[in-house]
């Protein structure tokens, strides 16, 4: 059920439920994430994780659990790679690609504003680094994370967070 967010520069924004499609592969993997995003004393900044066993730099993301919606999923995996407590701000897009043991994935992201918390290293996530809004593509290891963020930038105007 979609519901509207709110209305920004003539272009309303919507909420909802993402839906994965009845004929959807039976061993698709579902997961969520969000792309966290503050206002500092140097001007809009992103969070970006690092995870020293895969060699990357990305969102946080990660596998709905059972009867978990996507944004449900989002704030969870936010706060268990992040430590970050953060609120949706509208729904970016997904993104889709085939995991490194050969299923199909998907991965719905948020944008999201954190709330409180602070990071720490754990099990998934070695690093976060606070990177300023325009230096995030090019630190991201996948394209299909710059798209994401490239998708986000085309979006409602960001000064307003």
């Amino acid at each position: 059920m979609l519901s509207v967010l709110c209305t920004v520069g003539g272009v309303t924004l919507m909420t909802g439920e993402l839906l994965v499609p009845d004929d959807a592969p039976t061993d698709l993997i579902r997961a969520a994430g969000g792309v966290i995003l503050r206002r500092s004393s140097n001007g809009l900044e992103v969070a970006c994780i690092y995870r020293e066993s895969r060699k990357d730099w990305t969102f946080p993301k990660g596998k709905l659990d059972e009867d978990e919606t996507f944004e449900q999923a989002a704030l969870r995996e936010v706060w268990e790679e992040t430590g970050l407590t953060c609120e949706i701000v509208r729904f970016i897009g997904t993104t889709n690609y085939t995991h490194r043991k050969g299923r199909p994935k998907i991965v719905a992201y948020y944008l999201m504003t954190p709330l409180r918390g602070e990071f720490e290293k754990n099990d998934e996530v070695d690093e976060l680094r606070w990177v300023d809004v325009n230096d995030v593509a090019p630190r991201l290891t996948w394209d299909r994370d710059r798209e994401l963020f490239e998708l986000l930038l085309a979006g409602p105007d960001l000064s307003l967070i």
